[in-house]
């Protein structure tokens, strides 16, 4: 599954799938007796108190509460479900082969939001047994209990169903869209991981019950049908059409999808033996080509380089006007938020393009690392994610290397730095119970964290060592399940190294060394310990084994060490003449670096441009990282800033204009003008250089970094000659959008907002409405955050709630609103007061991103509001994740109580 990233305050945040409890419908009070019979017939259905546990014999693990036992595995589903569109609702039968180990008069499997109708279960000699339902609404079960047992062999269970379209977009749910009459239209659209399939079927619904599938969806005639394979027959059945499916590979239930509803497709493309189309609603098949492009050169890419054909029959990406996710990985039919596939490339942004490229080759990866090799249980998660994470880099970077896709990854890589800086940060792999803890999972930590573990190790055993030892990896387990001990085994017996040794420790413990460098009598003394914002005595007991990568300059020369840091400290021997020293060469690490002594100093000195720009980035984020823990005074970081005024890189300019953001939320109002001043004398030079309009042959990076600049400038450097300026050129841009470079426009309507009046609000509001294509759509729905008049804020706070707004970005732009300095107060007071309304209407992945924004309520004040209103409410938002919001608060209003009372002169001081 491929994250969010719908605004700025959460890095590619996984949208995931929860919403609302499920309350089960009760068919009759009444249980009965039910004996043998050939025919099937009504079962009784009971529910279980909430707090009553099942006790189906033989459950392995009877304290798991929440986990199905091993003594009946599921082998194939042959499901049957008939949607209705206009009603929201779907009724379905399934069958499913099981296979029985032990004698049992219990068959425990998931089912939640469904009416079961009736249940049966039928030997290998036809003889049908009906059950009696048992519903178990917590633990999201459902027991079927026999009077007869059922006798270990081959069974099949007959299970018939109803249940509702949910607008939580999890499970099987309804999207809505206006066509280009501006009639409404519904379509119905799944979205199963992690433990959703159980809300459209009652299913053994965890992710080592794989299990063949043949699908038949029964729809009117004027719709399409898609899911995982291809359609093998469609015929008519009344007044409904039937379409008959192949069916799938063994996999699991999170990864079976189907939609249903009026559907355009591409013309197919052939990979090998692959048929690859792209699908939208109508009137969109204009913005399929470039995600067209990257999906066929992925797909190619990772047949190449895994060495194993595409597993499913063909390939489908399919464009959801609602979806919570950024995209899900269903074998076969990968479905997908409109803005993450479906792009202009003439107008397109390149932050815009390479979103599209990312998620497509992100999913496509998926196709082996997830759905051909599946984790056997969620903690084990990353397997997944993070290695799509890394393969989605690998594959862009090679389709575009102009892109320089690794060295903007570590922008990526600083974000899941400033989650894993936390105390309450997890490990990795990290344990998982309930469902609420499995959505939790889906973080920037088991993305972005294990994706850069993974470019750390593959640096350090070599790409190709590394690439030999993933295709080792998927040849052993495929078309099965998998833990990370299979994948350090199959990696270290090819690369003939100890990985596991190496490895376990950045995957079963918390957090990430510091490993802080000085020179002693000509020896440079390595030391680590483990970084945190918040200093704890536990954390000098942690180790770690840490490639570290060394650059030593030695006049006009430069030697390159290599070496395994795995003790608390090593002492390295220098040469003559050393006159500079850089430690993670590359960067690509994941550890910070702090300088002691001089050496900070003398790399300062050798001049900057002497640093790749990747070492620049990790330069100046370890320094502003060191400086928000109290390891470095702040104005040494700012004085720092200035040396980077002729910097022309876009990442390195991201960490310093999120460093001064981030300043700008905790600095009083009186402060902000001094904070406006120095962002104007930082940014202003590289603007006078670049200008405001693209050159003839520059790089889509540099015309990314003067969008980035013009909007630091006109926002947060608050510069009265940009604001204008912006403002005539938007007027020339809306009457000739040719006018303006698409890289800029963005800054012109963040410019805008940031001044706008009541006017300008209600013309980007109609935009909103109004726009071409869903970047469009986006760019001017999230401008509403920007706006600075508290009136305008309110109005868009209320459309979160009114319907205006999709509940897939309303949660997103009230996070966002509540890191707006200009409106955060007004945007709490809305969460506080509204939020059993958003947790009825938001769906909980969402919900638990907008939270995040808690981070901006950066006053002691509102932080003991926030950790009151959390506690009182007894709010849960999954694993670790709300204790990680809650620290991240205390970080920065300890930040604020350590430096705020000396910024102002900070500022001046540095320039």
């Amino acid at each position: 599954m491929s994250q969010g990233n719908e605004c700025s305050f959460s890095r590619r945040e996984t949208l995931l799938n929860f919403g609302r409890r499920a309350c089960f419908l009760l068919i009759g009070p009444i249980a009965y007796t039910l004996v043998p019979s050939s025919k099937s017939a009504e079962a009784t259905t009971t529910t279980r108190p909430q707090g009553e546990d099942m006790s189906p014999e033989d459950v392995p693990s009877s304290h798991d509460r929440y986990r199905l036992p091993r003594h009946v595995i599921p082998t194939r589903y042959d499901l049957r479900l008939e949607p209705d569109l206009a009603a929201a609702t779907f009724a379905g039968h399934v069958t499913i082969t099981i296979t029985v180990k032990q004698t049992t008069r219990t068959i425990l499997l998931n089912a939640i939001d469904l009416v079961l109708q009736s249940a049966m279960a039928e030997d290998a000699n036809q003889r049908q047994f009906k059950a009696l339902i048992e519903l178990e609404q917590k633990t999201q079960r459902v027991g079927l209990s026999f009077h007869e047992p059922i006798q270990p062999g081959e069974w099949r269970l007959h299970l018939s169903f109803h249940g509702k379209l949910n607008d939580q977009l999890r499970g099987f749910y309804r999207s809505t869209y206006k066509d280009a009459s501006g009639t409404p239209q519904t379509l119905a659209a799944t979205q199963f991981e992690a433990t959703d399939a159980r809300r459209a079927f009652p299913c053994w619904d965890e992710p080592d019950f794989k299990a063949v599938f043949a699908t038949t969806l029964v729809i009117d005639p004027d719709l399409t049908a898609i899911s995982n394979t291809s359609a093998i027959s469609e015929s008519l059945e009344g007044n409904k059409k039937l379409v008959r499916f192949a069916d799938t590979i063994k996999m699991s239930t999170y990864l079976v999808a189907f939609v249903v509803g009026r559907m355009e497709g591409t013309e197919p493309v052939w990979v090998g033996k692959t048929s690859l189309r792209l699908w939208t609603v109508p009137g969109k098949q204009p913005l399929t080509p470039f995600g067209q492009d990257i999906a066929v050169a992925s797909l190619k890419f990772f047949e190449d380089y895994y060495g194993i054909p595409y597993p499913g029959d063909k390939l489908d990406l399919v464009a959801i006007p609602d979806f919570a996710s950024g995209a899900m990985e269903n074998l076969g039919a990968i479905t997908f938020r409109e803005t993450a596939l479906l792009v202009d490339r003439r107008i397109g942004t390149h932050a815009e393009l390479e979103r599209v490229a990312d998620v497509v080759a992100h999913e496509n990866a998926h196709m082996w690392f997830g759905d051909l090799v599946t984790m056997s249980w969620w903690n084990g998660l990353w397997l997944n994610e993070a290695f799509a994470t890394f393969m989605e880099m690998l594959a862009v970077d090679a389709w575009k290397p102009e892109w320089k896709r690794w060295e903007s990854f570590s922008v990526a890589r600083a974000a899941a730095f400033s989650v894993d800086g936390l105390v309450s940060t997890r490990p990795i792999e990290y344990p998982v119970h309930a469902p609420k803890d499995a959505d939790a999972m889906f973080d920037i930590l088991t993305y972005e964290k294990g994706a850069s573990i993974l470019r750390m190790l593959e640096q350090h055993i070599g790409p190709t060592v590394f690439r030999d030892g993933v295709r080792q990896y998927l040849r052993a387990h495929a078309f099965a399940n998998a833990d990370t001990n299979d994948l350090w085994a199959a990696l270290g017996t090819v690369a003939s190294q100890p990985v596991p040794e190496l490895m376990n420790g950045w995957i079963f413990q918390p957090g990430f060394p510091l490993v802080t460098a000085e020179i002693r009598h000509r020896e440079l003394r390595l030391s680590q310990q483990r970084f945190t914002y918040i200093s704890q005595a536990s954390a000098s007991e942690q180790l770690w084994q840490i490639p570290v990568q060394i650059r030593l300059v030695i006049g006009n020369r430069t030697e390159h060490r290599r070496l395994l840091l795995t003790e608390r400290e090593m002492t390295i021997g220098l040469p003559a003449g050393v006159t500079s020293v850089f430690v993670n060469e590359g960067g690509h690490g994941f550890y910070r670096v702090r300088y002691r002594n001089s050496l900070l100093e003398q790399l300062l000195d050798q001049g900057l441009d002497r640093l790749e720009a990747i070492e620049r980035f990790a330069l100046i984020s370890d320094t502003w990282a060191t400086t928000v823990a109290g390891l470095m005074p702040l104005p040494e970081y700012l004085r720092l800033t200035v040396h980077f005024k002729n910097e022309r890189d876009k990442n390195v300019w991201a960490v310093l204009l999120d460093s001064f953001s981030f300043l700008k939320r905790i600095i009083s109002s009186e402060d902000r003008e001094a904070l406006e001043t120095f962002v104007r004398a930082g940014v202003k030079p590289a603007i006078d250089e670049l200008g405001w309009d693209a050159r003839s042959g520059e790089s889509d990076l540099i015309r990314q970094l003067r969008g980035d600049l013009l909007g630091a400038l006109g926002k947060l450097g608050n510069d009265v000659a940009t604001q204008q300026e912006a403002t005539e050129r938007y007027r020339r841009f809306r009457k000739d959008p040719a006018t303006a470079d698409s890289n800029v426009v963005p800054a012109l309507v963040a410019i805008l907002a940031h001044t706008g009046d009541e006017a300008r609000y209600a013309e980007f509001l109609e935009l909103y409405r109004t726009a071409s294509t869903p970047q469009e759509e986006r760019r001017y729905l999230f401008s509403l955050v920007s706006f600075r008049h508290k009136e305008l804020l309110a109005s868009t706070l209320a459309r979160t709630i009114n319907g205006e707004i999709r509940t897939q970005d309303a949660p997103f732009i009230v996070g966002a609103l509540l890191t707006n300095v200009y409106g955060r107060e007004l945007a709490w007071d809305f969460v506080k007061a509204n939020w059993d309304q958003m947790d009825r209407l938001f769906p909980k992945q969402g919900l638990r991103r907008m939270c995040g924004g808690i981070v901006g309520l950066a006053t002691s004040e509102l932080e003991q509001d926030v950790r009151s209103f959390f506690a009182t409410r007894k709010i849960d938002l999954g694993g670790k994740t709300l204790d990680q919001y809650l620290e991240q608060l205390r970080v920065a209003v300890a930040f604020r109580e350590r430096e705020g009372r000396t910024l102002g002169t900070a500022f001046a001081n540095a320039l």
